[in-house]
């Protein structure tokens, strides 16, 4: 028999009540994943946690212990950061190719991705002994490096770092190394507490096929302290700096070592190539790239050739570079003690580089990167460690020290722009030691540096105009005290040469920058405030106070460049066709002017006409102008700078130079 009808109803009721109530929990569970994809940029295929826009002053220290705000991620335990889950299988990752997490993982990798700022879960599943490409050139393979090489001491400091990539940046040291040629690897803790660093770590070394020496910080100090402890036991010819999430590639230690054989007073470093923090691929880079420094002492890497390699028909040999990362190179080991070493006094890690990339130079060294040296780094958007001291703090007393020791007069100009630094910070620490270890070495000064080392560097000078550019729309008091006085000067038809400009607008630079309101003036600037360094960014004017990335500064070279912080000038572009139908007048003679990379190029060059206050593009006589465009996603209305036919009586191609101070 069947069950009477009144019961069948209740269990077709509770039957339908579970049904709404999966249907629900199953809602809820795709909402949360749709909104952690969205949040991660939509990337579906391999979604990672927000990264972070990498910044030299963090609004507050990040922290390894602690994750998120009671997200779906949650707060992560002792358990979780102590956790060792290597399982390697074995073909992921091989010949440095992606790795691809299963979606049933995916919530658990989103959530480890914050321990370490990189998917662990990635690296977990990749080998130790991962196979790679061979990433050098056919020139590079073909090379013979002889016998007689100095022998390496390979110094790896860590701090809290996974298991899976310090062993794998080991065991690629050991597998791409020549035996007679790596005469240890020197690993210095940095007072880590994750207990796999502990015993685990010492009994996994013991039984390594080159012999290992492990030291620990007694308390958290910091990449220069630990480094120098590594260099101190180091037994090797050359100290062969890397940091612990690296991976080398096939013949990445030769040309390090013969290029220090050759000249001891070169410091050198690798092709550092890219290993993704997302899926752990393997990138190869462009070999001819150099490095140098923005206005905030920020490392940056530059691809333009540069003038002094052009004569250079070898492709083997090294590219001299103004600045060095800091994180891979290799230095003769006594050299690295002649020249001082690391500044002692310089806490944590940032600053290091800069201070041993002046001191090399000016000291009489070379800085150079091997174009057939090959060592992949993992680059992460944000540090996941403790920062002791306070990360801003720590950074500007670095910066401080290395600035007022090496810069001579462009230490002001760092510490009067960059954020959080300031001359009250310089006179807080005592550079005295330094100070006498550059009288020592009888050390050039900055300005040597600048012109025969960085000649094409965008700091100001003497010679060059720095400030900011204003459109004098008549109505502020700087607009008229500057069209005044720029009327009053004698002789009907003034010179055009940035030279006689720079001297007239620095003649009254102390009236302008008393007069200048940083809120009513006008000042040229990117149009938007974040200007990506590697592409195009239309130009506009808004209100002078300061730019988030102090862009709306600008330093103009004798030859006509007007350049900004990172290395990006002011650019003639030719205009897409859907830019010019935005324009209101269509009948003008338009283009495009973008702020981009500076390069050796005529369109990046501009004339200015101190007679009728107009900049013109050199070559095609077309003054730059305000004028009003529609954007085409926003349908807003904004002001947009680019370039027409000069009309003198034109007050939207009026522009002043405002000079500011940089130096004492």
């Amino acid at each position: 028999m069947g069950l009477p009808f009144h019961k069948l109803k209740k269990l077709y009721i509770l039957y339908l009540f579970l049904l709404v109530f999966a249907f629900f929990m199953f809602a809820i569970s795709i909402n949360l994943y749709v909104s952690s994809m969205q949040s991660n940029g939509g990337e579906g295929s391999h979604p990672k946690p927000p990264p972070k826009r990498r910044s030299l002053w963090p609004h507050k220290n990040i922290v390894a212990h602690y994750i998120g705000k009671g997200d779906i991620f949650g707060n992560m335990t002792s358990d979780d950061y102590n956790m060792n889950q290597f399982r390697p299988v074995e073909t992921e990752g091989a010949y440095g190719r992606p790795v691809i997490i299963p979606p049933r993982d995916r919530f658990r990798m989103q959530r480890f991705f914050r321990l370490n700022s990189f998917n662990i879960l990635a690296s977990d599943r990749i080998p130790l002994n991962r196979t790679l490409k061979d990433y050098r050139t056919a020139e590079c393979r073909d090379k013979k490096y002889g016998s007689g090489l100095p022998t390496a001491s390979v110094i790896i400091v860590f701090h809290n770092e996974a298991w899976s990539v310090l062993l794998r940046t080991i065991t690629s040291v050991i597998n791409r190394s020549p035996r007679h040629l790596l005469k240890e690897i020197i690993l210095v803790d940095d007072a880590s507490d994750r207990t796999y660093l502990k015993r685990q770590l010492e009994s996994y070394i013991r039984v390594l096929s080159v012999p290992t020496h492990l030291y620990r910080m007694k308390k958290r100090s910091g990449l220069v302290p630990a480094r120098l402890m590594g260099a101190e036991h180091a037994r090797g010819d050359v100290l062969t700096f890397l940091d612990a999430h690296c991976e080398c590639s096939r013949g990445w230690l030769e040309p390090l070592l013969a290029r220090i054989k050759e000249s001891r007073n070169v410091v050198i470093c690798p092709v550092i190539d890219i290993i993704s923090d997302d899926n752990f691929s393997y990138t190869k880079t462009f070999e001819k790239h150099w490095g140098a420094f923005n206005w905030q002492l920020s490392f940056r890497w530059f691809s333009s050739e540069r003038k002094r390699d052009t004569n250079v028909k070898d492709a083997t040999q090294p590219t001299a570079t103004p600045g060095m990362a800091g994180g891979l190179f290799a230095i003769d080991r006594k050299y690295f003690y002649e020249m001082g070493a690391y500044d002692s006094e310089m806490h944590v890690w940032g600053g290091e580089n800069v201070e041993m990339s002046f001191r090399i130079w000016q000291c009489g060294g070379r800085i150079e990167i091997s174009p057939c040296s090959h060592v992949g780094h993992v680059f992460r958007s944000t540090t996941p460690y403790t920062f002791p001291g306070g990360m801003i703090d720590v950074l500007t007393t670095n910066l401080a020290r290395a600035a007022t020791v090496w810069m001579d007069d462009w230490q002001y100009f760092v510490m009067l722009y960059t954020q959080g630094l300031s001359l009250h910070v310089r006179e807080s620490v005592n550079v005295t030691e330094r100070v006498a270890l550059r009288k020592k070495l009888q050390c050039k000064p900055f300005s040597w540096y600048l012109e025969n080392i960085w000649p094409e560097h965008f700091f100001p000078a003497p010679d060059r105009f720095f400030g900011k550019i204003i459109w004098l729309d008549g109505e502020t008091e700087c607009a008229q005290a500057y069209s005044r006085h720029m009327k009053n000067l004698p002789g009907r038809l003034l010179s055009r040469e940035w030279k006689r400009a720079f001297e007239e607008v620095d003649s009254k630079a102390e009236e302008f920058t008393t007069l200048i309101d940083l809120e009513r003036d006008k000042c040229l600037r990117p149009l938007k405030e974040s200007a990506p360094r590697s592409s195009l960014q239309p130009v506009t004017v808004g209100d002078c106070t300061s730019h988030a990335q102090t862009m709306d500064l600008f330093v103009i070279t004798p030859k006509g460049q007007i350049m900004t912080n990172d290395n990006i000038c002011l650019t003639y572009h030719e205009p897409k066709q859907g830019m010019i139908k935005l324009l209101k007048n269509r009948n003008a003679t338009t283009s495009n002017v973008m702020m981009t990379q500076c390069t050796n190029d005529s369109r990046q060059l501009w004339t200015y006409d101190m007679d009728t206050q107009q900049i013109s593009h050199r070559d095609l006589k077309l003054c730059l102008t305000l004028k009003s465009a529609t954007n085409s996603r926003s349908q807003k209305t904004e002001k947009v700078v680019l370039t027409m036919q000069c009309d003198f009586k034109d007050i939207t191609q009026k522009w002043g130079l405002i000079p500011l101070p940089w130096r004492m």
